[in-house]
């Protein structure tokens, strides 16, 4: 699965324990309702997200993940995470750049044209 848009939050890396780390990029779709989708990227993939900021046009490949909690009154819960395993950024809209024009050499010259001429197109 995937997700994209841009990032409104880039969250610093949090030591969760001896062995475990975690970073959170809040990403906010850009659709109709625009959503902002916390995704966590753990242990080694948090340095995938050094080379971006807030603002960066992205798209983040990601999975879903769900847990059971039983308390200790014997109450079940239910937990979801998202969590990305690849961030890249994406071609972002440059204002008044236009693209660019073919090369002068990259269509045949054209034929001489005389309108006088008569051809025998019907229209």
């Amino acid at each position: 699965m995937e997700v994209t848009g841009r990032i409104k939050v880039l969250n610093p890396e949090q030591q969760v324990s001896a062995t475990f780390r975690k970073r959170e990029v809040v990403v906010t779709t850009e659709e109709q309702y625009p959503q902002h989708i916390m995704i966590e990227f753990t242990q080694d993939k948090i340095d995938q997200l050094n080379n971006f900021k807030p603002g960066d046009q992205v798209r983040v490949q990601i999975n879903l993940r769900g847990r059971e909690w039983v308390s200790p009154q014997g109450e079940t819960r239910y937990f979801n995470s998202i969590q990305g395993w690849r961030i890249e950024k994406l071609m972002q809209d440059v204002p008044g750049q236009m693209p660019p024009v073919p090369a002068a050499n990259t269509f045949p010259p054209a034929q001489q044209f005389n309108e006088e001429e008569h051809d025998d197109l019907p229209f």
